[in-house]
């Protein structure tokens, strides 16, 4: 399914602006307090290595574990330098917390506001960001939380808003709301963390032997567990309770694990599918971002014309019901006889080197560095259009 034309004619303006005036300042928003962490970082290093020079100045936002935002320019756009250290070892990885702290503050319209200029009570200092790349993962980043707060700020930024964030982000609400639309899951049982964990026979006369246990709002399988028996079924409860109040127990489905990547807002394209190889018993958080060898890509997928077809309608379907924009991910389990079973979306999927959605784009004729310039427009076109809605029920 070839990408659609998402340009328009209040961007060409924009883009008139940066190819014959001023490039437009992105503001690369990344870290957060996430498991996710130091994968947030590597997607971020990425972008800004990425992003076309030509048409946008990257400015790098972190925020670090404490919640805190720095930046890594000062305003008068002097970069602080070893902004981000240990880039070459995603164990290590790390913000440097000793960068300036900047705020971007609600109704602002984009003005980053240095800390430092604050403090020491000088003439404010800022930084104008015409929109915001936040690629967070997981909670605090990706489930609505930062992006409500973009959206005070009058920001215009990429990927789903509040809302689209939250029910991707929630696998109960996100399996429901699939469901509901008559769309293809597996079995589930959900867990909140004041209600009596059930016994491991239970639950394996709902859904079968093994289950996977998961916190509900996590992604990139922090606090997965595969279960055979009930020891580990206790153990993986636990764990996953450590990262979120909500658990979902899950049926495992025997099945290829095939990805595709959807773009747009209300026109929305396909990429051709891919699959994950997994070299362990499942693509674990190791073999998404530490271990290389730990699984292998097929891109394409090596799937029928009419599979590649319904798995590229399923995920179109999945990012509307789920009121996804921008960009998403889709993830499906193939069983044996080709039908598909939806696992979950991504609002804001990786974004690092061995990432999965740049990848199927790149096949499916979008290059990385044109990917970031189609999100980026589709950013500003949202705004746009949000922009001309009435705001008071009176006229003035």
């Amino acid at each position: 399914m070839a990408p659609p034309s998402l340009r328009s004619a209040s961007f060409c303006s924009i883009l008139l602006n940066v190819e014959h005036m001023q490039k437009l300042n992105v503001g690369v928003l990344f870290g957060g307090k996430s498991a996710e962490h130091e994968v947030s970082l590597q997607s971020a290093l990425n972008v800004f290595d990425a992003i076309d020079r030509n048409k946008y100045n990257p400015i790098l936002i972190g925020i670090d574990k404490t919640g805190k935002w720095r930046s890594s320019q000062d305003a008068a756009g002097v970069s602080c330098g070893d902004f981000v250290l240990n880039t070459d070892n995603p164990k290590r990885i790390a913000l440097n917390t000793k960068s300036a702290e900047a705020a971007l503050l609600p109704g602002s319209c984009g003005e980053l506001i240095y800390a430092d200029s604050i403090t020491l009570q000088e003439k404010k200092k800022s930084t104008r960001i015409d929109v915001i790349f936040p690629i967070l993962h997981g909670p605090s980043g990706e489930d609505g939380t930062v992006q409500g707060l973009l959206k005070l700020a009058g920001v215009p930024f990429v990927g789903a808003g509040a809302l689209g964030s939250a029910v991707g982000m929630d696998k109960d609400v996100m399996k429901r709301l699939l469901r509901d639309a008559g769309l293809p899951i597996g079995a589930f049982i959900s867990l909140q963390s004041h209600e009596r964990v059930p016994d491991y026979k239970s639950v394996v006369s709902r859904l079968g032997e093994p289950v996977f246990v998961k916190p509900a709002n996590m992604g990139s399988s922090v606090g997965v567990n595969k279960a055979h028996n009930e020891a580990e079924y206790r153990r993986a409860v636990r764990e996953a309770f450590e990262y979120d109040t909500k658990i979902i127990i899950e049926e495992c489905i025997a099945g290829r694990e095939i990805e595709c990547s959807v773009l747009g807002n209300e026109t929305v394209a396909a990429s051709v599918p891919g699959e994950v190889i997994s070299s362990r018993e499942f693509y674990s958080y190791s073999a998404k971002y530490l271990d290389e060898n730990g699984a292998r890509l097929e891109i394409p997928a090596n799937l029928p014309p009419e599979t590649v077809a319904l798995i590229q309608d399923l995920a179109i379907k999945t990012f509307k019901t789920l009121s996804g924009e921008g960009l998403s991910r889709i993830d499906f389990f193939l069983r044996p006889d080709n039908s598909p079973i939806i696992n979950e979306i991504n609002t804001m999927p990786g974004f690092t080197k061995i990432s999965m959605y740049p990848k199927l784009w790149e096949a499916s004729g979008v290059s990385y560095s044109e990917l970031i310039d189609r999100l980026i427009e589709l950013a500003i076109r949202r705004f746009e259009k949000e922009k001309r809605l009435k705001t008071s029920y009176f006229d003035a």
